[in-house]
C-alpha cells in the first residue's frame, strides 16, 4: 500500500527514502470492512482519510432517510469539517466497499510538516485542487436536471454505477430509486 501513496505524492513532490521511512512509520494504513462507519453524526474526529482502495461515502439522515453527498474512491482525500470546526459532526462517513485507507491527524500531519516542508507546500497543492473540485461539482448539481447528474455521472465517474448500491446513487443524485430506475429505461430508449 506504501508504493500506490508514494506513487501519488510522486505527481507532486519526489520523495527520498528518509521522506518515506518517515511516512512509513506513521503507521497510516487501516483495513476497513464494508459497512463500517468511520464517523456518525455528533462524534468529534480528528481524523483525515485518502483512499488507497475502496470507496468511502459522506451522508446526512434527514427525517429518518440517508441523503449521499460525496462518494471518495481510489486517490481521494476527505477531511471532515469537524476536524477544522473542533465541533461535532453533521454527518456521517461510511464504507461502500471493503476499503484501505491512509488516515492521520493534525499532530501527525505536523510532525512530517515540521521534518520535511516540502508536504506542507504539496498539501497546499491538494487543498487547492480539491477546493477548486468541489465547487465545480457542486455548480454542476446545482445548476443540472437529474438525468444531466446521471449523465455526467456517467461520464466522469462510470466506476460508481457498478460500485455504489442503487438507493445510495439515487440518493447522490437527488432522486428516489424509483426516479431513477425510470431514468435509466428513459435513457436505454432514448440511445436506441
Amino acid at each position: 500500500m506504501e508504493n500506490i501513496l508514494f506513487d501519488f505524492i510522486s505527481k507532486y513532490i519526489s520523495l527520498t527514502e528518509e521522506e518515506k521511512n518517515a511516512l512509513v512509520s506513521l503507521d497510516l494504513f487501516r483495513t476497513v470492512k464494508k459497512g463500517t462507519i468511520l464517523l456518525k453524526e455528533g462524534q468529534n474526529s480528528n481524523e483525515s482519510y485518502f483512499v488507497l482502495k475502496g470507496c468511502i461515502r459522506t451522508y446526512y439522515i434527514i427525517d429518518g432517510e440517508e441523503k449521499t453527498t460525496a462518494f471518495y474512491t481510489e486517490m481521494d482525500a476527505l477531511t471532515p469539517h469537524c476536524v477544522l470546526t473542533k465541533a461535532p459532526s453533521e454527518y456521517f462517513i461510511s464504507c461502500v466497499e471493503d476499503s484501505i485507507l491512509s488516515v492521520s491527524n493534525a499532530d501527525m500531519e505536523a510532525e512530517i510538516n515540521s521534518k520535511f516542508p516540502k508536504f506542507e507546500m504539496m498539501c497546499g497543492k491538494l487543498s487547492e485542487e480539491l477546493l477548486a473540485k468541489e465547487r465545480i461539482n457542486f455548480d454542476e448539481f446545482k445548476t443540472s436536471s437529474p438525468e444531466q447528474r446521471y449523465l455526467n455521472l456517467i461520464q466522469k465517474r462510470p466506476d460508481l454505477i457498478q460500485r455504489v448500491p442503487q438507493h445510495q446513487l439515487a440518493s447522490y443524485l437527488g432522486i428516489k430509486p424509483q426516479s431513477l430506475s425510470r431514468l435509466r429505461a428513459r435513457i436505454l430508449e432514448n440511445s436506441k
